[in-house]
């Protein structure tokens, strides 16, 4: 089987092209990325990857039309997987274009290019912040929930979903889509919290935390491991429906405050290490989703204790100062 990827450069791409490379060694991948500052990490490199003899690269723009339907016509993929997307949130507030330029325009691109030339399966990466804020009394989302996105980055992703499932009514084209928690783990930008907490931590610089006197850092994320994350997607690849959306949980809550606390504690500092920011403009504040559905499939996830994966990710990017350090200063 061949497999086209579009975003492998970037954090969950990169970490299931090697999740792909070692546990299917008769499948080739195809990475196509723009490399955007988010895979300015060089991360396939940095892994070692693109020395495998399954694996090769275009660098392209899914925005590239033209580009993208060539790629297509050499390659012939069988399942395309679409990583690609611009997808933090605070960027999305100052430049919206951006996300809804890439995360539709572009997605409809890879459709287009997927059903020109009979792809036999079609995955769409999205997130759970689709779904918008929740209260602390709320259930956690389901799959047929309707979506009530509140930021840019995620109307830009709730906006591809709507284009993708379309292609599924419209053309009966098939396609699946997830919709995954906080991912955490190796190779992420330093922009995100754990990363960008665990390296200040590393140079004892101080963690911006949002806070308020109403709000002191209690907004939840559940959070995954990136690599539970990989092995649902391509569980979800073998034996999902076609047309379905399947939610990947980490079913782990935790607040801002609690992970600030627990890397503050893992490094022996204390609060004084927390520097307070505002809140970012309409700050969601609980995310949280029933993975059911996926558990139905025979699912179960390898990365069961939170505390040892977050342990294990803070020694990696102990392990690997020569990745993040100039990353830190990319705006």
């Amino acid at each position: 089987m061949k497999v086209l990827i579009t975003g492998g450069c970037g954090f969950i791409g990169t970490n299931f092209i090697k999740y792909l490379l070692e546990t299917e060694p008769q499948i080739e991948i195809v990475n196509v990325d723009k490399k955007t500052y988010a895979g300015s990490g060089k991360n396939i490199e940095h892994a070692k990857l693109d020395k495998n003899k399954n694996y090769s690269f275009y660098h392209a723009d899914i925005c590239d039309r033209e580009k993208i339907e060539r790629i297509f016509e050499k390659e012939k993929p069988e399942l395309v997987i679409n990583f690609a997307a611009e997808s933090h949130v605070d960027r999305s507030i100052k430049s919206p274009s951006e996300f809804v330029r890439t995360n539709i325009l572009g997605t409809q691109n890879v459709l287009d290019a997927s059903r020109n030339h009979n792809v036999s399966l079609f995955i769409h990466i999205s997130t759970d912040e689709v779904y918008g804020s929740l209260r602390n009394s709320s259930p956690p989302s389901v799959e047929t929930d309707i979506p009530m996105p509140r930021s840019p980055y995620s109307a830009s992703k709730a906006a591809s979903e709507f284009l993708v499932r379309s292609y599924f009514h419209t053309y009966d084209f098939p396609v699946i889509i997830t919709r995954s928690s906080n991912n955490f783990g190796p190779y992420q930008f330093p922009e995100k919290l754990i990363p960008l907490f665990i390296t200040n931590l590393i140079d004892k610089k101080k963690v911006p935390l949002m806070y308020s006197k109403e709000n002191p850092g209690l907004n939840i994320r559940d959070w995954i491991h990136v690599e539970d994350n990989c092995r649902a997607i391509w569980h979800i690849a073998k034996n999902g429906e076609k047309g379905r959306t399947y939610n990947i949980s980490g079913e782990t809550e935790k607040t801002n405050i609690e992970i600030t606390r627990i890397l503050l504690n893992h490094f022996g500092f204390g609060d004084s290490m927390i520097e307070f920011i505002p809140h970012r403009a309409g700050h969601d504040f609980r995310y949280s989703m029933n993975s059911q559905r996926l558990k139905d499939l025979g699912f179960r996830k390898k990365h069961n204790s939170f505390w040892k994966s977050l342990k294990d990710t803070v020694q990696w990017y102990k392990d690997n100062e020569e990745w993040w350090r100039p990353l830190k200063n990319i705006k």
